[in-house]
């Protein structure tokens, strides 16, 4: 549809449809017409039922003569249309809800305009700016943030362990991890006795068996050296106190001539004399007292200094731990502690080996022909589980191109994604990392083929076609683990899908086929 807009145009502001942009055939009116082939009613006026002239059509779909719908017009106040009676709007009404007029996209960020008809779909499912539940912590993200958010903010993504131990954890359980983690260096317990070894937490264990006897060595040795610092303080403490008590008995000899030497001054002796002497008395034994209170405090700095209770401690601590390691049955009770210890680090092994046995199993159940069978069983208990949210989309194992070619697999939400929610069963195709991308061709272009089998035989599958977009980002050489998915989401409706009558879902289990084309790729 165009706006008529040039000179001569209709004054009354309704719309005109041509129907191409090139300049229409306008029909005298009043005037009758012979066609070769029988006029289609669409071709004809809905009021004067002639070949429509200067043709525009209302908001209700119907369409009229130049000259006819301004007769309606003049005819009423609010024109009416002679079908359904709806009120004939101008242009300026029709523009707030036209479906075909330009619109910007109301979420934050984007700048795309798309046709108001496809505004819900872009919104639901095309917009990169629109908010998608993360795979692995379920909050809502921003599809154009969503690898960054799972490769480097979320805390439930699946990391590997930095110290290669081959097991993978979420983010937030790495700290707890590398405190049991059997590939973490850590120091022997045997360190503060004077063991250099350093090791994995795995193989200290096997080295306390191995160097019991040099760790009891180096336990005995400190102990020696230990009891011979306690010697060397006790004879330093005896020095000392015979030291004390050699000034206390000075003290108490200058005491008794003190005394002496004062009842001598009150019986004889000039007063001069026996005040110079007593002078010198006094003088001495202020001396000794200084002399005395100097010693006692060394001697309670020395016994501060050298406080034995914490090295009697230390030394009571190590002969009970020489005790425990030459005593048979407590040393039975260390190594079945130990053994348990074992027994858990052997079950982590087992976990570990299982996983990497599921893993070769899809490597050995791989295709290398660009052509995927997708077995989903359960279907009816996935379904549930993505209608709650608590696994909205699966994802199949990978494929590939060849086998150094693109790594590949397939993404369902069985209660459907973006436009199709509720409704339908989305299925997406899904370019991954692979090992050999540097060798390859980017972006993928190939076309690809999405199928729903038929298990009845009779091979009434659903399909859908599209050729890879060499500008979409889902295409492009992968940056994480895999790009965006792109594919159908509305690929079947599940009132297709689920209706007895049709075989696409047989004993719980439905298959889906992705195939690729081949042509002009190159083998490495």
């Amino acid at each position: 549809m165009a706006y008529s807009e040039e000179q001569g145009g209709v004054p009354c502001g309704f719309i005109r449809q041509n129907s191409s942009n090139s300049v229409s055939l306008d029909f005298e009116p009043n005037t009758e017409y012979r066609f070769v082939e029988q006029l289609e009613e669409r071709y004809k006026c809905a009021f004067c039922h002639s070949v429509l002239h200067n043709p525009h059509q209302t908001g209700c779909g119907h369409r009229f003569c130049q000259h006819c719908i301004l007769s309606l017009r003049e005819l009423n106040a609010v024109p009416l249309c002679p079908v359904d009676k709806e009120v004939i709007k101008s242009q300026e009404d029709h523009l707030q809800q036209c479906l075909f007029q330009a619109v910007q996209c109301s979420n934050e960020h984007c700048q795309e305009s798309v046709l108001r008809k496809n505004l819900k779909e872009h919104l639901s499912a095309y917009c990169q700016f629109r908010e998608e539940k993360c795979l692995y912590c379920k909050k809502d993200v921003v599809v154009i943030n969503l690898q960054n958010h799972e490769e480097n903010m979320c805390p439930e993504y699946p990391v590997s362990c930095p110290n290669k131990c081959l097991q993978i954890i979420p983010r937030t359980e790495v700290d707890e991890h590398l405190a049991v983690c059997p590939e973490a260096e850590q120091d022997c317990p045997f360190k503060q006795y004077g063991c250099p070894v350093k090791d994995k937490r795995g193989n200290l264990q096997e080295h306390e068996h191995s160097a019991l006897r040099d760790h009891m060595l180096l336990v005995l040795e400190k102990n020696l050296q230990l009891e011979k610092q306690i010697s060397d303080l006790h004879r330093s403490l005896e020095r000392k106190e015979s030291k004390i008590q050699q000034l206390t008995e000075t003290v108490n000899k200058f005491e008794k001539e003190f005394k002496q030497f004062a009842q001598l001054f009150g019986k004889n002796g000039s007063f001069l004399s026996n005040i110079q002497l007593l002078a010198s008395h006094l003088d001495k034994s202020a001396w000794l007292e200084a002399q005395v209170r100097q010693l006692l405090q060394m001697a309670n700095q020395q016994e501060t200094k050298f406080d034995l209770r914490a090295l009697m401690e230390a030394i009571d601590t190590v002969k009970q731990k020489i005790t425990l390691l030459e005593t048979h049955d407590q040393r039975i009770v260390v190594l079945e502690g130990e053994t348990n210890k074992h027994h858990v680090h052997i079950n982590i092994h087992k976990a570990q080996l299982n996983k990497n046995e599921e893993r070769f199993k899809l490597l050995e159940g791989a295709c290398y022909n660009g052509k995927l069978i997708w077995k989903v069983t359960d279907y009816k208990m996935k379904k549930r589980e993505a209608l709650e949210g608590h696994t909205v989309s699966i994802f199949s194992q990978p494929f590939y191109t060849s086998r150094c070619g693109y790594r590949l697999c397939a993404r369902a939400y069985l209660n459907g994604d973006g436009s199709g929610k509720g409704t339908h069963l989305s299925l997406y195709f899904v370019v991954m990392r692979g090992e050999f991308d540097s060798l390859l061709q980017w972006p993928f272009r190939q076309r690809v083929t999405l199928m729903l089998l038929d298990q009845s035989g009779k091979k009434n599958h659903i399909m859908e076609t599209f050729k890879a977009d060499p500008n979409s980002s889902s295409f492009k050489r992968p940056d994480g683990e895999m790009n965006i998915a792109s594919g159908c989401p509305r690929f079947v409706a599940h009132s297709t899908l689920e209706n007895a009558k049709n075989t696409y879902i047989k004993d719980d289990t439905l298959f889906l086929k992705v195939a690729v084309d081949l042509t002009d790729l190159e083998d490495l």
